[in-house]
């Protein structure tokens, strides 16, 4: 499997604000588990492997159960989330999968009931932002096996560090 594009090459100036809202949605001030959850229940979705492979990652490295992990896509039927998770995940399903019946007024209603409205926003923005970033890696194929969560580089960065004495 290789590339088809490298779409960061190829319009630097329109990928730094689609990196602009990255970062605002990664330090809204959301629960990152929260954030990393709704990334990968989005990319399951919509068939990301890239994505999937990354924020699995970015969730284990960050402190996430596999049994959670694992149990992503069938959250509705697992004791394993709470229920601002399950309304973020309900949301994020509907939002995903907008064409198919808009987002319900119950699922609304339950993202309203757990998040403040700058909350939900502020969630909304992490849906849309992971629902962008997988339709550019699926378009443009990115190869998933590649990435390497920040928390690992950095752990790994002070452990290199350590060995030299630095």
């Amino acid at each position: 499997m290789e590339q088809r594009l490298d779409y960061g090459k190829v319009l630097p100036e329109g990928m730094k604000a689609i990196y602009a809202l990255d970062r605002y949605s990664h330090h809204s001030g959301l629960e990152p588990s929260l954030l990393e959850l709704i990334k990968l229940r989005a990319s399951q979705i919509n068939g990301c492997a890239y994505c999937i492979d990354m924020h699995s990652k970015d969730a284990r490295t960050g402190g996430e159960s596999e049994q959670r992990l694992y149990n992503l896509s069938v959250w509705r039927e697992t004791p394993y989330y709470t229920d601002r998770e399950r309304a973020a995940l309900a949301f994020t399903e509907a939002v995903t999968l907008i064409a198919d019946s808009h987002v319900p007024d119950e699922v609304y209603e339950q993202a309203r009931q757990q998040f403040s409205d700058e909350e939900l926003v502020k969630l909304m923005v992490g849906i849309v932002i992971i629902n962008t970033w997988n339709r550019l890696a699926i378009t443009f194929g990115d190869v998933p096996g590649s990435y390497q969560p920040r928390h690992f580089v950095a752990e790994r960065g002070r452990a290199e560090a350590a060995k030299v004495g630095v």
